[in-house]
């Protein structure tokens, strides 16, 4: 799986941390910063729900994944 961050419209909301904190950072006053979000399903499915909840849509999964 890989997950695209369009940086320009990260806000630090640290949703994606909240949902999958193994495969995301948010640091204080930060940006996100993608840690792993290839791991086993379950995480995997985190990953998807921590897109999809991205409040500025700055999350997203490449093509074909």
């Amino acid at each position: 799986m890989r997950v695209l961050v369009d940086l320009d419209l990260c806000q630090g909301h640290a949703v994606c941390q909240d949902e999958a904190p193994e495969a995301f950072h948010v640091p204080k006053h930060g940006k996100v910063e993608i840690r792993d979000a290839a791991g086993d399903p379950q995480s995997q499915a985190d990953v998807r729900r921590a897109v999809r909840y991205c409040p500025t849509q700055a999350l997203s999964i490449a093509a074909g994944e």
